[in-house]
């Protein structure tokens, strides 16, 4: 009778953090599942006009953001990140220290979910030899929950290409690397100028890559370093991306 007893205590205990933990999820993706409504983005597919000629290359059209919005509801926004092909579309913060947002939503929650965010030691500017943006591996597949079972090998990947849009300008990133690496790598270094250094850091994240994306890269390259959990506490999964030009 009392291992019975045990043994129903921890089934309703775990029971009790099944569903806590499903109601945190549901939490946070319904707060930016609500965001979104400040972002209207447009298929790639839908950009060319019927009037255009057929020479001319299509501009590709950036993710449509009102900052105005956004800024009233966290003042700490610098960015919109959206990944062609796949439902990854968030806004990026960026807070005084690397903890904070790890376990606050955008509009402040404390929730597993967390924010995406960039390192506070990174330019709000964008402007870094290698800028490194951080979310969480989310189990429902929300934040960067998405970003291996996407990049891992190359019949999954649903585009080579990535929208940071700024208050100032929409960049737009080009992939050239997908993989995992140790949680404390040099993939995490942020380099203070494009030389050599640099250029041989490029490099060596192309030549990891578990995919082929057909990506020259070079030192005067500025790269984007989004970073998620793998499971395992030593290492990360990574998407990299060099800066192709702002729309």
């Amino acid at each position: 009778m009392i291992i019975l007893l045990a043994a129903l205590a921890v089934f309703l205990f775990s029971g009790f953090q099944l569903v806590k933990i499903m109601l945190e999820y549901k939490q946070g993706t319904d707060e930016y599942d609500s965001i979104r409504q400040y972002v209207t983005e447009v298929p790639p597919e839908d950009t060319a006009e019927e009037e255009q000629p057929q020479e001319e290359e299509e501009k590709p059209v950036p993710p449509s953001v009102d900052w105005e919005s956004l800024k009233g509801i966290n003042p700490d926004i610098i960015a919109w990140i959206s990944i062609e092909g796949t439902e990854i579309s968030y806004p990026v913060v960026q807070g005084t220290d690397n903890d904070y947002y790890l376990k606050h939503t955008f509009e402040g929650t404390q929730n597993a979910a967390g924010s995406i965010f960039i390192d506070y030691m990174n330019s709000k500017s964008l402007e870094d030899c290698n800028t490194v943006i951080y979310g969480h591996n989310m189990k429902n597949g929300s934040m960067f929950g998405l970003l291996r079972r996407y990049f891992q090998e190359k019949e999954s990947v649903p585009g080579k290409y990535i929208w940071l849009c700024t208050p100032e300008k929409n960049w737009r990133y080009e992939i050239f690397s997908s993989h995992t690496v140790a949680a404390d790598g040099n993939v995490y270094t942020l380099f203070s100028a494009h030389d050599d250094q640099f250029q041989a850091y490029v490099e060596q994240m192309k030549a990891e890559s578990l995919v082929d994306y057909g990506v020259s890269v070079s030192r005067e390259d500025r790269v984007i370093t989004l970073s998620t959990c793998t499971g395992d506490y030593s290492t990360r999964f990574v998407v990299q991306a060099r800066q192709e030009g702002a729309y």
